[in-house]
């Protein structure tokens, strides 16, 4: 695991500011140019402080920096170089390698049981819901106290699907498979179209993750998965081929398996196909798995640091948001 690179959060934020004046005088100009850089790269906010904002929403209040510390837990949790228990809840995280020279595959599995469906939070860049609002995997885990964390969906990059976070509505736009997360311990492939966030959130959701596709049919690998678009709007990228994967599986009720293979760095990781990312999860006793986003984004962070090595530079890109344990 390599060390988390040193943040200036003020720096950082200041320069997107820079950033976002500079583009909004392209925006004046119109055209094409313009409507693409306000739709995928100008931030746009659409609630800040999301951590007050769950609270309230709960009617309850809450600290994402201080969250799961109290004293009554922390004498219990044990931490390791690779694992963490805290009660019923543990990770263990492991390295795999498979093939050689430029066939060398290298991924990373983290191996979850939850004392709680609840334990498994989500959190957004800058605590912030909107578009194109990114932080890397890591700074969001260090703002939230995360023991475990992986990239998310990126919500942030698409205007389609329903997005449910700690029980809590974001948006309603149904469009693909989507997978839920119910507050029982279950976690269910479904067609986003043919329901809504209310339902789902009074069928007992607490978190939904809007990408795919869906990787795994009852354990057996899902036909049709490497011609699957996850989305047709301008300025996508092709899910097909070997690439940097990031998947969910379900090996039982509050049991999941998370996996980050890393990719397009020849002799260290080729990455792999969307069935091959189907064929890991099978092999490690998942009978339901999930894509999520993939390429530069696919991150796993543990206990301060990174563990994988994206795109082979041990350099994280930015993300919407992430799936975390905080540490208690």
């Amino acid at each position: 695991m390599t060390p988390p690179q040193t943040k200036n959060r003020k720096g950082s934020r200041t320069r997107r500011a820079v950033v976002s004046a500079v583009l909004a005088v392209t925006l004046s100009a119109g055209g094409a140019a313009a409507w693409a850089l306000d739709r995928f790269v100008i931030p746009h906010a659409e609630i800040t402080n999301v951590s007050e904002y769950e609270a309230s929403q709960a009617g309850t209040t809450t600290n994402s920096a201080t969250e799961g510390t109290s004293a009554d837990t922390a004498a219990t949790a044990v931490v390791t170089a690779t694992s963490y228990t805290s009660g019923d809840t543990g990770v263990s995280v492991s390295t795999v390698t498979t093939g050689s020279g430029d066939g060398t595959v290298t991924y990373y599995v983290a191996d979850v049981v939850l004392d709680d469906a609840t334990t498994l939070k989500s959190a957004f860049a800058e605590d912030t819901f909107g578009g194109n609002i990114t932080e890397t995997t890591s700074a969001i885990a260090e703002d939230h106290n995360a023991i475990f964390a992986i990239n998310g969906d990126y919500y942030g990059f698409r205007d389609t699907g329903i997005v449910i976070r700690n029980g809590v509505v974001y948006r309603d736009e149904g469009a693909r498979q989507g997978l839920a997360f119910y507050k029982d311990g279950t976690v269910k492939v479904y067609d986003e179209t043919t329901t809504s966030a209310d339902q789902l959130i009074a069928d007992g959701v607490w978190n939904t993750l809007s990408f795919g596709p869906s990787l795994l049919d009852n354990g057996e690998i899902a036909s049709g998965i490497e011609d699957v678009e996850v989305d047709t709007n301008f300025g996508n990228h092709s899910i097909q081929g070997e690439q940097p994967r990031t998947a969910v599986g379900v090996i039982d009720e509050n049991h999941l398996v998370f996996v980050v293979v890393d990719g397009r760095s020849p002799g260290y990781s080729a990455g792999v196909s969307m069935t091959g990312l189907a064929q890991i999860m099978k092999d490690l006793g998942a009978t339901t798995a999930y894509n999520i986003d993939g390429g530069g984004s696919s991150t796993m962070y543990f206990n301060g640091s990174l563990v994988n090595s994206p795109l082979g530079g041990n350099k994280e890109r930015g993300t919407s948001d992430i799936l975390y344990i905080a540490q208690s």
